[in-house]
This record gives structure tokens, C-alpha cells and sequence, in this order.
């Protein structure tokens, strides 16, 4: 069942004007509890506007995500492509109007279920996580934040350069979108013109030689309005910027799910390898110098791709190096 606030969002989100009374008939409430859940959301930063005698309405008409659409659109993809067996470990696919944090949902779940694949979407994230313990601002009703439990049999020690694989499959359903200027830096931010579009975040849960689950985690700006981002300490884009046109966040998220899940199973099957050429033709530093900040230090050297593990090749005073974490 809808909360409230939930409920309002479905009626607020063609943009136009909505009366107290007609809101509170539909979600049978009262208007006092309107009011007050109209504050509580506005307190949470959406733009919603209220004019006496006409009542509330939202800044933009907002596409909230639906879980029937993106089904619906996976299923379709499914349907064209020449092997469907990694969609059948699918088994649940959840989106929440908010949430702590997607990765931390599945992550909570990993031990507790049988799911070979659990999915997760959310409209807004109040604790969303990026690498090396970061925040990632998470803002209502705009953006991308998927993540996906993978039930791995191989082992924790086996999923290395995993991120990279995925991170190749998100340029794909970007082309699919219809971008084709995106580019990776090591290991799995989604760049255009040196800004963020996209970061991945994996997480693991279980042994390094036994069965384990991987979370993967994905938070990609669609729609941002800059005020909202006003923390972010890096340059960062979106892709409706960056594309002139509005973009459909169900489709979107079905594409994601169709490349990535297709990625991982092939990953788990040939490692990284029929990933490494199109990771290197979209590699944003390549033989570029560059500065790869670790807890110990910064290393400078020039960039030269990635080895079979994932690892982040760079030429030093020293020779070629192997790096298989930091921050470029």
C-alpha cells in the first residue's frame, strides 16, 4: 500500500495545479494531513509550489519510477535478444519512493535469501554511498539509484576487474539511449567532458573462496537541477543535459538491467576479457599523465589501460606498474 506521501507524488507529478480537497478525496486523507506531508516533502527538497485557491503543484512534471513499465521493457529486450538464460535469475525487482541506501537494502537481505539476482530502485537515497567511503548526493525523482544482488558461486577472490565489466555495460545502454560521448576512468566512473555522469560502487557479502553475493550499485544523474548538487565537490553533467532531450527513467533503468545483468553472467563465465577492448576505447586517460592518489601516497606516471585482472596500468620512474586500487 502507498503511504501518503507516496500517494500525493502520483497525483503532483503531471505538474499542474491540485486542490487540497481533491488530494485529500483521493488518498482519503484529510487536507490537514496533506498540508502537513505537502510541508514534510517540501522540507525534503522538492519544489513544490502552493498558490491559494488553487493548491500545489510541482515544479516539473517528474516520470516516477514504475515497477510494472520496467518489467514490461525487460521483458521486451529479453525478447529480442538471442540468449535469455541470465534473465531468468531475476527473481525480484523492488522500487521505493526512498531509502537509505539501495546497495545497503541488498546487502542487509544478501544472507537472509535464496534470490540468484535481486534488484532494487529507489526515487531518492538518504544515506547513498559512493567508493572510498564518499556520499552520493541523492536527490528525489531525477536520477538513476539501482543496485543489483548477484549470488556468486566462484567466490569473492574471483570478481576481480567485475567493476570494469559493468561499467562497459552502462556505456552500452547509454548508446542504446543514444549517447555515445561517455567515457570510463579507472576503475567505474561514467565521465562526459571530464564530468560525472555515473558511478558504481561494488559490495561484498560472504568468503573470498566460497560462495558469496556482490552488490552492485549504480547512481546515474538523468535529470539534476544544480541547487540540489550544491554539495558535490567534483564537475559532474547529466545526461539530459548532455543529450538535449528528456529521457525516460523506466526505460533507462530497463536498459541498465538488461546490459548489466547480461555483463555479469558473461563476466562469470570469461572474466574480463571480451570486456578489455571496450573499455579501452572509451578510456578517458589513456596515455595520459595522471596523479593516482592511495592512502599511502600519490603515484604519478602515464596511464596505459588496464591488465586482465582490472588492474590500472601506469608507466613510472620505476617501469610499469599494477594498481589495483586508489583514486586517478
Amino acid at each position: 500500500m502507498c503511504s501518503l506521501a507516496q500517494t500525493l507524488l502520483i497525483e503532483l507529478a503531471d505538474g499542474y495545479f491540485h486542490s487540497g480537497t481533491d488530494l485529500g478525496q483521493k488518498a482519503c486523507r484529510t487536507r490537514t494531513a496533506v498540508w502537513k506531508t505537502i510541508q514534510t516533502l517540501k522540507q525534503n527538497g522538492l519544489p513544490i509550489y502552493s498558490v491559494r485557491g488553487k493548491g500545489y503543484r510541482l515544479a516539473n512534471p517528474i516520470e516516477l519510477l514504475n515497477r510494472t513499465i520496467i518489467l514490461h521493457e525487460l521483458d521486451g529486450l529479453i525478447g529480442r535478444s538471442e540468449g535469455n538464460a541470465a534473465f531468468k535469475h531475476l527473481q525480484q525487482l523492488d522500487v521505493f519512493y526512498d531509502i537509505e541506501s539501495t546497495n545497503a537494502y541488498l546487502l542487509n537481505g544478501a544472507k537472509k535469501e535464496d534470490f540468484s539476482a535481486h534488484a532494487c530502485l529507489a526515487e531518492q537515497q538518504n544515506a547513498g554511498r559512493g567508493r572510498r567511503g564518499k556520499r552520493w548526493i541523492s536527490p528525489f525523482g531525477g536520477n538513476i539509484y539501482l543496485s543489483l544482488l548477484w549470488q556468486v558461486t566462484a567466490g569473492a577472490a574471483q570478481l576481480g576487474g567485475l567493476s570494469l565489466a559493468v561499467a562497459v555495460a552502462v556505456i552500452r545502454a547509454l548508446r542504446a539511449t543514444g549517447l555515445d560521448s561517455a567515457g570510463v576512468k579507472w576503475p567505474n566512473d561514467i565521465l562526459v567532458k571530464g564530468q560525472t555522469l555515473a558511478g558504481i560502487l561494488l559490495e561484498l557479502s560472504g568468503e573470498a573462496a566460497g560462495p558469496c553475493a556482490v552488490v552492485i550499485g549504480l547512481g546515474l544523474n538523468v535529470h539534476t537541477v544544480a541547487d540540489e548538487m550544491s554539495d558535490v565537490d567534483q564537475a559532474w553533467t547529466d545526461l539530459e543535459t548532455v543529450l538535449g532531450k528528456t529521457v525516460s527513467r523506466n526505460l533507462l533503468a530497463a536498459q541498465l538491467l538488461y546490459q548489466i545483468i547480461g555483463a555479469v553472467q558473461e563476466f562469470e563465465s570469461k572474466g574480463l576479457q571480451p570486456f578489455m577492448q571496450e573499455w579501452a576505447d572509451c578510456d578517458e586517460f589513456a596515455d595520459c599523465e595522471v596523479v593516482l592518489n592511495l592512502p599511502q601516497g600519490s603515484v604519478h606516471g602515464i596511464a596505459r589501460g588496464i591488465d586482465e585482472s582490472g588492474a590500472l596500468l601506469l608507466v613510472t620512474e620505476d617501469g610499469v606498474q599494477r594498481f589495483h586500487s586508489g583514486e586517478v
